[in-house]
């Protein structure tokens, strides 16, 4: 059987300030259906900022392993490569990042146009939210897939 591996390097990944350890590259953003498909990128054994997901997500993960971890920094779960995961909005604050090496996922977030993710503080206080406006702006900036930057 021959084996595939998932080549990233066409992918013009962005980031964003305050966001150690994550970039994304949005793929695509349907208003009507209120969906947004973005891939996200988590550095391998790093943790990204505490948040909390406030709108229907669908992952799959596409290259490495996905971790979550609760707020005190403790792992809660591992999401091997060809995981696929439905997880409905909740209040409950995780973090999240890469196995042994970078880890890919595909991100379907979906059923809002609001706030879709909280981001925290150590304290568990909101000090900033990302809605489907700031996705919307972060894509209409993005350079095109495969671009060179």
């Amino acid at each position: 059987m021959a084996t595939h591996l998932f080549d990233d390097t066409l992918i013009n990944w962005q980031t964003l300030d305050g966001f150690a350890h994550l970039a994304y590259y949005i793929l695509n953003i349907d208003e009507a259906n209120t969906t947004i498909d973005v891939l996200f990128k988590f550095t391998a054994q790093q943790q990204i900022v505490l948040h909390r997901h406030k709108a229907l997500n669908h992952t799959f993960v596409i290259q490495g392993e996905h971790r979550l971890y609760r707020p005190d920094g403790t792992l809660k779960e591992v999401r091997g490569l060809g995981s696929y995961t439905v997880s409905p909005p909740s209040n409950d604050p995780h973090r999240e990042g890469g196995g042994p090496t970078d880890t890919v996922v595909f991100f379907s977030i979906r059923g809002s146009t609001g706030v879709l993710y909280e981001i925290l503080d150590d304290d568990q206080q909101t000090v900033a939210s990302l809605s489907m406006a700031d996705f919307i702006s972060l894509y209409q900036n993005q350079p095109a897939l495969g671009a060179v930057s």
